[in-house]
C-alpha cells in the first residue's frame, strides 16, 4: 500500500503541505479562501502538521499503519482498517469523541476537531487524482507517496 513518507532532510518548514491539505478538504478548493476564510469554520483544519525544532522540520500525518493502535483503542468502531486499500479509515458518524485513538497513536497524527467532539485524521485525499495534495504541493519533495 502507498503511504506518505516525510523526509526531514528536505523539509524546509514552509507549511505548504498544511495549506494544500486545508484546500483539498475545503468547499471552495481555493487556497486563499480556504486558508483565510474557511479554516477553523465548520472545523476545517489540516490533517497534516509540520513540527519544527531548531533547524529540523518534519511533516506528520496518519501513517495508515499495518496494525494501527488507534483502531485497537477505538471503542466505537469509528476507526477501522480497510483490508482492500490498507487505509486506516475514519467514520465520523461512529466517533464518540473519547480521544482513545488520539492517545494511542504513536505518531501524534490524530488531532481534535476544533468544533465538534470528534477527531481529524488524514484520509490520503481519497478520491483525489494524483494522490495526496500535501505531496503534490511540497516544493522540496520532502513528502513521498510510495510503497516501501
Amino acid at each position: 500500500m502507498k503511504r506518505v513518507y516525510p523526509d526531514k532532510e528536505y523539509c524546509i518548514g514552509c507549511h505548504l503541505c498544511e495549506v494544500a491539505c486545508i484546500t483539498a478538504h475545503s468547499k471552495s478548493k481555493d487556497p486563499i479562501i480556504a486558508f483565510r476564510e474557511e479554516q477553523g469554520k465548520d472545523g476545517l483544519t489540516a490533517c497534516k502538521k509540520v513540527f519544527e525544532k531548531g533547524d529540523i522540520c518534519v511533516a506528520i500525518s496518519c501513517r495508515h499503519c499495518d496494525e494501527p493502535s488507534c483502531v485497537a483503542a477505538c471503542i466505537s468502531g469509528g476507526l477501522h482498517k480497510d483490508p482492500e486499500t490498507g487505509r486506516t479509515v475514519y467514520d465520523r458518524d461512529k466517533c464518540v469523541g473519547c480521544w482513545s485513538c488520539l492517545m494511542a497513536c504513536p505518531y501524534g497524527a490524530i488531532k481534535r476537531h476544533p468544533i465538534e467532539n470528534k477527531i481529524v485524521k488524514c484520509d490520503l485525499c481519497e478520491g483525489r487524482e494524483g494522490g495526496p495534495a500535501c505531496v503534490a504541493a511540497c516544493p522540496n519533495q520532502a513528502l513521498k507517496f510510495e510503497e516501501r
